[in-house]
């Protein structure tokens, strides 16, 4: 008995882990969270080692566009989910000022590459220890979640669940029209 109720608990405790890698949808008008520019805090220098390993990610190299960010792990279901949803508007923005960067989090590097390589066109750093996430004032709590930087670097969006095109898309087009 006091066995069962020991494997229960640890099944239980996974569960809650995992739970920050849902499928379940957020209600739409919470999946992404948009601050007024007077709420906006400045975003982190996200920089570290590039998934592929050609050097370091530079944040000046985006300095002045809309920059967003999605962290992801090969083993999330959600995040293999919405990988189309956000090719898609990094295809249609790519060359419009729209920065994208993958932040990879608690995954094991090959299973990281051969998931960026069937998923991602954008660059990928990684983060094993999750440490970028902490720099942001609005902590991201789930993976995947995405967040949106405004062209003076500042926190604009953050979705802390699998995002759409159709609800990226709307966020992002709005940031490019706000004065730089």
């Amino acid at each position: 008995m006091r066995m069962r109720r020991i494997v229960v608990l640890g099944l239980l405790a996974t569960l809650g882990l995992l739970a920050g890698c849902t499928g379940r949808p957020a209600p739409a008008a919470e999946l992404i969270q948009v601050f007024a520019p007077a709420d906006r805090k400045p975003a982190p220098a996200l920089t570290g080692e590039l998934l592929d390993g050609s050097g370091t990610y530079d944040p000046a190299t985006h300095a002045g566009d809309v920059v967003v960010v999605n962290i992801w792990a090969s083993w999330c279901g959600p995040c293999v989910g919405e990988a189309p949803e956000l090719e898609a508007v990094y295809a249609e923005y790519k060359d419009r000022g729209v920065a994208f960067l993958g932040i990879n989090v608690r995954d094991e590097p090959d299973a990281a590459r051969a998931f960026a390589r069937q998923y991602l066109t954008y660059p990928s750093i990684v983060d094993p220890s999750s440490r970028l996430m902490l720099g942001f004032d609005v902590h991201p709590n789930a993976i995947p979640a995405t967040i949106v930087i405004d062209r003076q670097g500042r926190v604009a969006a953050i979705a802390q669940a699998a995002v759409v095109a159709a609800e990226l898309e709307p966020v992002v087009a709005a940031l490019l029209e706000e004065s730089s």
